[in-house]
């Protein structure tokens, strides 16, 4: 039984690793194939395969781009994704559920497809992640801001050598790129400005690298 209760409106700390402590992400390829789950597989209606759904638009439209306009487009969201990063053995989101059992079926709809993917491209066969996903509901703003922090330089708390980690949601925090895959209001409406926000991470996240916990409220 999963310990977590998700309920409607409720913002939740969403992670997992490889099985084995595995890496999961093998080059950019597989980071932005994850990604593209978690923009396309946000939806309530079903989706099925997302090479068979974009083949069929670019056979109907003509068009080669999966970014086209009306491809994939959500009736209705399962959840909304406030930021996230993806390290190479695991990752991280906080989730804000939009409607019933959303996170259980957004979780379940990017795994599978991706282990389905990576698996196919690797010749391999097997779970890919360390069992079903752990989750920790943030139930306080103050619990909120700073897992924010947390999972936006998860790269850098563990460690990796990459000054400007393209696979997690930082970049679109501080305004050094435009992704709208995040509802970023949320986080940012608490601050002055993008800067001030971007001190605040930092500072936070020194403290994480040092410390790996936050008195009083789960990380991991």
């Amino acid at each position: 039984m999963r310990k977590t209760i998700f309920a409607n409106d409720e913002y939740y700390h969403v992670y997992n690793r490889g099985v084995d402590k595995r890496d999961v992400f093998m080059d950019g390829d597989d980071y932005l194939r994850f990604i593209t789950s978690m923009k396309e597989f946000n939806r309530v209606d079903p989706i099925g395969s997302l090479y068979e759904k974009r083949m069929k638009f670019q056979k109907d439209s003509g068009s080669k781009s999966p970014n086209s306009k009306g491809l994939l487009e959500p009736k209705s969201e399962l959840v909304e994704i406030i930021c996230y990063c993806l390290n190479s053995n695991h990752y991280h989101f906080i989730l804000k559920q939009k409607s019933e059992r959303g996170i259980e079926k957004f979780m379940h709809k990017v795994s599978m497809g991706y282990t389905n993917y990576f698996n196919k491209r690797n010749n391999r066969s097997g779970s890919l992640f360390q069992g079903p996903f752990k989750s920790i509901h943030i139930d306080t703003n103050e619990y909120l801001l700073h897992l924010s922090a947390y999972v936006n330089r998860n790269d850098f708390i563990h460690g990796y050598d990459k000054i400007e980690w393209q696979y997690s949601s930082y970049l679109d925090y501080i305004g050094k790129r435009n992704g709208k895959l995040c509802n970023k209001e949320i986080i940012l409406g608490q601050f002055k400005d993008a800067k001030e926000y971007e001190d605040f991470v930092k500072k936070t996240g020194d403290y994480f690298k040092d410390k790996k916990e936050m008195d009083g409220y789960l990380l991991e």
